[in-house]
């Protein structure tokens, strides 16, 4: 692998980045393509994005999709707290 790239994102809710983590499972477990490895973690209340890929366009495109996806999740989760 050549390209690197190392995301913390901060969350306020423990239970958030939790279930963060847990929908993200799926994907890091089964990637799309070999041309890069994700690793999520939990560091306090932080989630820890690690992508390491072949090139520089596997990582973007990479990061990009994981980014949207923690965004579009993130935006739901938010959403389902202000209705309950």
């Amino acid at each position: 692998m050549k390209a690197r790239a190392t995301v913390r994102l901060q969350f306020s809710s423990e239970k958030h980045l939790t279930t963060l983590i847990n929908a993200l499972v799926p994907e890091v477990n089964r990637p799309v393509t070999n041309r890069s490895k994700v690793m999520v973690t939990k560091d306090s209340k932080f989630l820890v994005l690690k992508v390491e890929a072949r090139d520089t366009v596997a990582l973007r495109a990479t990061l990009n999709a994981y980014l949207r996806w923690i965004g579009s999740m993130k935006n739901v989760l938010n959403l389902l707290e202000t209705v309950s």
